[in-house]
């Protein structure tokens, strides 16, 4: 990875299995964790994560660790000290989250804080840190 941050990217798809061959076959991307519901990339060093979603929901969710992430999203990826005086700001300011702050995979391969919230048009964006960013795209 170079010195820029690598940013998050999640979106909706119809069919897992095409959108895999497009972006893992065609364009190289290798793939990371997966479930039924959706696929990580790693998109040139920046992660993606293809959703399963029907076209018509805007606002799907699938369930993340007990949670209903926001299929639409987008958000970056920070330092991890960096992340917490965020966390900290929004909740000072009273920012209202859809995921509260907190970590998962908490002491497992790809550990990491993460937190969505609603811009104020009402995209959902996710901001997280790893707490080994080489970790970003390893495979459990």
């Amino acid at each position: 990875m170079n010195n820029r941050p690598p940013f998050h990217l999640a979106f909706p798809v119809h069919d897992l299995e095409e959108a895999r061959r497009f972006y893992a076959g065609l364009l190289g991307c290798p793939t990371g964790r997966e479930s039924d519901r959706w696929i990580d990339f790693d998109f040139f060093g920046h992660q993606i994560v293809a959703h399963l979603a029907p076209p018509e929901r805007d606002t799907a969710t699938n369930p993340v660790d007990g949670e209903d992430v926001p299929v639409r999203h987008f958000g970056v990826i920070l330092e991890w000290d960096q992340w917490q005086v965020l966390a900290d700001k929004l909740k000072k300011v009273g920012v209202k989250f859809v995921i509260e702050p907190g970590i998962r995979f908490k002491g497992q391969v790809g550990e990491q804080a993460t937190m969505f919230f609603k811009d104020p048009s009402g995209n959902a964006l996710e901001f997280k840190s790893f707490r080994d960013t080489s970790q970003i795209f390893v495979r459990e």
